[in-house]
């Protein structure tokens, strides 16, 4: 408003200087109801210049009283109108009609703004009933009006042209015999329906009337039209086109859908495939995704400009006809684009390119291949676009979009529509690639932490798998081993480190390590499972934040905990005893010579990590020929649906073991393992997973040979004889020097610095083993004896005679071994 005579008002208001033309008085008050604006139309209309009523109170211009109603508009800042009558400058009334709005100034203040208009005087009569039927003919937008029984009475210009057909021509004529479409029998049965309630019904379509070229979006509004009595008399067509905001509505309804469907994996074939999905056939007949090989197998594209032609790998594709007809190359295939092709083109300026261009037929832009050409012409395609799939300045491969049924062409929106796909396309085809190159290196890292080839065991015959999660889920901590002993023994061992990614591949491997040197000292189940705890525990402990960090996203936890499961199993073939200690996982499945299955009760101990709670081990008594299946959780725990139960997942395993334990069935231990694995985990396993099947072997008695010693010097010689007589049974004649050194050296020893009970024995395997074991739990010592001294270089001897030895512990005493490689040939 302005503040002078010539404001914001007054100054349309000079203008008009012709005394008798038509023009609005204003002015404005505060909440005070001082007078703060003073225009130009209201100093001709009162005569009071803007000095001389600017700051007084508006009620000194009053020749009456407000009304109340008036006066309640004012207290409650509603709008109202009026007839006042005010006192003109020379002191004569003036009765004006008022009306007043509330507002606010710029300020925030409270304002009324009063507005009355001056000098107007209604049209011509003529002239005042000649506006309508302009309005209607000239409106911007299609009207026609109906009679009751829904036949064309009237049609303005813009219904004959978007229709084409002129008034004349549609007169009488209903809806659907003026356009031949399926929504036509919607419309009457609307039009009906607002002849029979007296309100007025909308509906939206779209739909292509025949004067347009293309499917537009409809805002239709049906009135019912009444004389003055009330009485219908026919229905009024009104069409809206709201194309632009339906697209608009559109646009944004896919892309709010779009951030919710593409992308929710870490799998790049996947995203391409969720992409075609959402643009066939909302956005065009046939999509296709090629990326740059580079790409999928995780490593960045090549920083030198393309070299045409380019080869991309077809990723996906799709199309409104079944069968996908319209591709030239299948899904997993390569295929070269010219350096003139549309895909090319836009690899090569990271822009999209359309197509065709003006006065260029699809067929001759496809020219450059035969095949393609041939498709254009098959399909009959007429338009297509190729977008360059870019995230974070590199270009990753391109989508095609083309149209062969639909008949629009791309527009604008549409090319907008793509592009913004598929920005969020390759954003996470990146976040994939990046991903996939993180996963093969930590894979590659895992995979040289497990084992390349079980070794050959004569205690066991072993078969193993290791399955990692799915990709989208990270790489987990599985593992397993086996681990050979002394005396013929070995070690099965299967573990899990809690989480994923490259946190805990790396404890997984801290872990095995960790277990082969423990089982190096031959410590015995329960107490390698206590000093593995107690590593677990100060694996957590003394951690920065940016390794946290690490292991949250891992999934490790937080607070630099480390959890992790561990079986540990120690057979013997002598003596048919398993040993095992548990923490955490599920016991083994055993299956016994005859078939039967079942989940032996050994005591189970807590998580690795707990630290400070003691663990047990259990024993058990396999007839050879018995099979343990050791497994991480993952294996019963996986799903296709995720919700199968730990029992239902036993259940199963028992099913797979037993048929394959079936008498006559005496699968391979690998084929066991593929059958365990197809049986009971879904194509994309929801964590890795370790099996290992140990099928048990025996040393009965013709491979073993026991005396009990008594300890007296003069045993010595006796035990010399025993062992050569048994060499001499065995063929091991060539032994008979070595064993009958390490006899003497080991068994004086015992009697000589141990205690009783003393034992020897002799153990023929892939190897020739040697024990001697006494009640006591001294170490023996290596070492080098001085020229002046008589004795002290027993174990030196002993050492130098054989290839392997050591000492290993029980709860009665200890146990002195050694091993021989046995005469080849």
């Amino acid at each position: 408003m302005d503040t002078h005579s010539t404001g914001s008002h007054g100054g349309a208001e000079e203008r008009h200087r012709d005394e008798h033309a038509p023009y609005t008085a204003t002015a404005t008050f505060d909440a005070r109801g001082v007078l703060t604006e003073w225009g130009e139309g209201a100093r001709r209309l009162l005569g009071y210049r803007p000095a001389e009523v600017l700051g007084h109170p508006a009620g000194e211009l009053l020749a009456e009283e407000l009304p109340a109603p008036t006066r309640h508009a004012l207290t409650t800042r509603t709008r109202w109108r009026t007839e006042l009558e005010l006192r003109h400058r020379d002191g004569h009334p003036l009765r004006l009609p008022l009306l007043a709005h509330p507002g606010t100034t710029d300020d925030g203040d409270a304002r009324w703004l009063v507005v009355c208009p001056v000098g107007w005087r209604p049209p011509d009569p003529a002239e005042a009933d000649a506006l309508p039927g302009w309005a209607f003919q000239q409106a911007p937008y299609p009207v026609a009006l109906y009679d009751t029984d829904l036949r064309l009475t009237r049609a303005n210009a813009a219904m004959e042209q978007a229709v084409a057909l002129t008034e004349e021509e549609m007169r009488g004529l209903r809806v659907g015999e003026i356009v031949d479409h399926p929504e036509a029998t919607k419309t009457e049965q609307f039009m009906r329906e607002a002849l029979e309630r007296g309100e007025t019904r909308y509906l939206e379509n779209f739909i292509r009337v025949p004067g347009e070229e293309r499917q537009h979006a409809w805002s239709v509004f049906l009135t019912p039209l009444r004389d003055r009595d009330g009485t219908p008399r026919g229905v009024s067509l009104t069409t809206l086109d709201m194309t632009e905001q339906y697209w608009a509505r559109h646009r944004l309804a896919v892309l709010d859908e779009a951030s919710g469907r593409i992308g929710r994996t870490l799998d790049p074939v996947r995203t391409a495939e969720e992409l075609t999905e959402m643009t066939v056939p909302g956005l065009a007949d046939f999509v296709s995704v090629d990326v740059l090989d580079r790409v999928l197998a995780g490593e960045e594209p090549a920083p030198d400009p393309l070299r045409f032609p380019v080869t991309l790998r077809r990723v996906a594709h799709r199309s409104i006809l079944p069968g996908v007809p319209e591709a030239v190359v299948a899904v997993g295939d390569f295929d070269s684009y010219a350096r003139n092709s549309a895909p090319a083109r836009a690899l090569a300026s990271g822009e999209t390119v359309t197509g065709p261009r003006p006065g260029t037929s699809v067929a001759a832009a496809a020219c450059w291949d035969p095949a393609r050409a041939e498709r254009v012409r098959t399909f009959g395609f007429h338009a297509w676009m190729a977008v360059p799939l870019r995230a974070r300045g590199t270009t990753l491969g391109v989508a095609g979009f083309a149209r062969h049924t639909s008949p629009e062409p791309f527009t604008s929106d549409d090319v907008l529509l793509a592009e913004q796909l598929a920005a969020r396309t390759a954003i996470s085809l990146d976040n994939a690639r990046r991903y996939t190159r993180e996963r093969n290196a930590a894979l590659a890292l895992q995979r040289s932490l497990l084992p390349h080839r079980l070794p050959g065991r004569p205690a066991v015959e072993v078969a193993s798998r290791y399955l990692p999660a799915a990709s989208h889920l990270g790489l987990g901590g599985a593992w397993f081993d086996v681990i050979g002993l002394s005396s013929a023994r070995v070690a099965l061992v299967v573990g899990d480190v809690v989480g994923h990614g490259v946190h805990a591949a790396a404890t997984m491997g801290r872990l095995r390590t960790a277990v082969r040197t423990l089982a190096d000292v031959d410590l015995a189940p329960d107490e390698l499972l206590t000093h593995l705890d107690d590593l677990v525990v100060h694996l957590g402990e003394g951690t920065d934040e940016e390794a946290e960090r690490d292991r949250a996203a891992d999934g490790v936890g937080a607070g630099g905990e480390v959890g992790a499961t561990c079986l540990y199993a120690v057979y013997d073939p002598v003596s048919r005893q398993c040993t095992v200690s548990r923490a955490g996982p599920l016991p083994p499945a055993l299956v016994r010579p005859d078939g039967t299955v079942e989940f032996p009760d050994l005591p189970a101990g807590p998580a690795l990590g707990t630290g400070g709670l003691p663990y047990e081990s259990g024993q058990l008594e396999l007839p050879e020929g018995s099979l343990l299946a050791l497994y991480t959780s993952g294996l019963v725990e996986s799903s296709a649906n995720h919700d199968r139960d730990v029992g239902d997942g036993l259940e199963e395993l028992c099913r797979v073991l037993s048929r394959a334990a079936a008498p006559g069935a005496a699968p391979r231990l690998d084929a066991t393992c593929d059958d365990v694995l197809a049986s009971l985990l879904p194509e994309r396993p929801s964590d890795d997973v370790a099996l290992l099947l140990a099928r048990t072997r025996a040393l009965d008695e013709h491979h073993v040979a026991t005396w009990d010693l008594a300890a007296e010097p003069s045993v010595v010689s006796d035990a010399r004889k025993l062992a050569t007589e048994r060499l001499q049974a065995w063929g091991l004649q060539e032994a008979t020097f070595a064993t009958e050194l390490v006899v003497s050296e080991l068994v004086t020893n015992a009697i000589r610095h141990a205690a009783a009970p003393i034992r020897l024995r002799l153990i023929r395997d892939r190897s020739l083993i040697c024990e001697v074991s006494d009640g006591s739990s001294t170490s023996p010592h290596l070492r080098r004896a001085r020229s002046d001294e008589e004795g002290g270089r027993g174990l030196l001897l002993v050492a130098q005679v054989t290839q392997r030895w050591g000492t290993r512990y029980s709860l009665t005493g200890k146990t002195i071994w050694t091993e021989q490689d046995l005469p080849t040939g």
